[in-house]
């Protein structure tokens, strides 16, 4: 089991926290979980999120493990070792930010960080049961994150209790201010397809909430998916295609790599207009609702020897990744389900209303659960 990848002893009292190795801390080399970065130069100076991170008293004990170069869903590393799955033994921890989910699962850090270019915050929280956040997109400092350059890829916290991913996203954005709990909210419910069972345990949980419900749908959802992914191949060729001469990089990834270069300027063109196209049917939605609910997985998390080809299982980011192209704000709740296997309730908001979307989701679950009641 590979989760920790160094250890440190950085910063206050405050709640511990482990960060993706994508995210610079100084004195340590940010390798990506990637023999082809076995060599990385040590950073000079912390990521902005990092410095955010020990300005607020933060106590930094290590950097964790990823899908290598933060390109896959299914967190499996044959370099480092795949970070196994606490709470769901034998299943994927969900990827890329595989470290960052598994940390929290097993009690190793109080919350951690992540990155989110097509899911990869909110497939792996899913995948261990806890919480994640995506916050609107450019909300929180990617300087010193790699890829130094992106249009999709965002910074973000996961934590076993919603009031700890709270108190994250006032750590690592200081311009972040919690809202206070409404006493209610409308909920836009978006149907799509996902297995019968989680059907059941996300819309048994929007029933029983007794927040109004609505239905939204989407002309532009699959082409958003397809689109988010053409974007992610172009931006992570540009980022680390390099890397393919080093032949280091895992043969599962430098396939995909290498595919990813073939990306063409009218594909790019094509997805840009799809986001712009896919983003306004959002925002209108979201002038109706104050969130957007559905499934955060269409599936349970695979089991390890499931999901060895890395482009078979990339439809485990088909509900979450269209919200990486529109930059909309998307929170994954945990949530039980009949057969034990973790299911998760995502939400989104209107861009800029991360706080509104915590207040939202705290509403819903004390609605569900009561005060002082854990969660699934």
């Amino acid at each position: 089991m590979t989760i920790i990848v160094q250890t440190l002893d950085l910063g206050g009292n405050g709640p511990r926290v482990v960060v993706k190795d994508t995210i610079d801390v100084a004195g340590v080399a940010t390798r990506a979980s990637s023999r082809a970065l076995e060599a990385a130069p040590v950073a000079v100076e912390h990521a902005r999120v990092v410095s955010h991170l020990l300005a607020a008293g933060a106590r930094l004990t290590g950097k964790v493990s990823l899908h290598e170069l933060a390109f896959g869903t299914t967190g499996i590393n044959h370099y480092i070792g795949t970070a196994a799955n606490p709470r769901y033994p034998g299943r994927i921890p969900g990827g890329s930010s595989s470290g960052s989910a598994a940390a929290v699962a097993a009690g190793l850090a109080d919350f951690s960080l992540g990155t989110d270019t097509g899911g990869s915050v909110r497939v792996p929280a899913c995948c261990c049961g806890v919480f994640g956040l995506k916050p609107t997109f450019g909300r929180v400092s990617r300087e010193g994150v790699m890829p130094a350059r992106t249009s999709l890829d965002c910074v973000g916290p996961l934590a076993a209790s919603l009031p700890m991913l709270v108190r994250a996203m006032s750590m690592i954005d200081p311009g972040f201010v919690p809202a206070p709990v409404p006493d209610s909210a409308r909920i836009g419910v978006l149907h799509v397809t996902a297995e019968a069972q989680i059907q059941r345990a996300v819309f048994g949980a929007l029933s029983a909430s007794g927040l109004p419900l609505g239905s939204v749908s989407f002309q532009h959802f699959r082409a958003a998916y397809e689109a988010g992914m053409v974007v992610i191949n172009r931006e992570t060729h540009d980022a680390c295609g390099h890397l393919l001469v080093t032949e280091q990089v895992g043969a599962d990834i430098a396939g995909r790599l290498a595919a990813a270069g073939q990306t063409s300027d009218s594909a790019l063109a094509e997805a840009e207009t799809v986001r712009q196209a896919f983003t306004a049917e959002v925002d209108e939605a979201l002038a109706s609702y104050d969130v957007i609910a559905l499934p955060t997985l269409p599936d349970f998390p695979l089991r390890l020897e499931e999901a060895a080809d890395t482009r078979a299982v990339l439809g485990m980011t088909s509900l979450v990744r269209p919200f990486n192209l529109s930059g909309h704000p998307a929170l994954t709740l945990p949530l039980g389900s009949e057969s034990g296997l973790p299911v998760g309730l995502q939400l989104v908001a209107a861009k800029g209303a991360d706080a509104q979307l915590l207040a939202i989701a705290e509403r819903l679950l004390l609605n569900l659960y009561g005060a002082g009641k854990p969660t699934p």
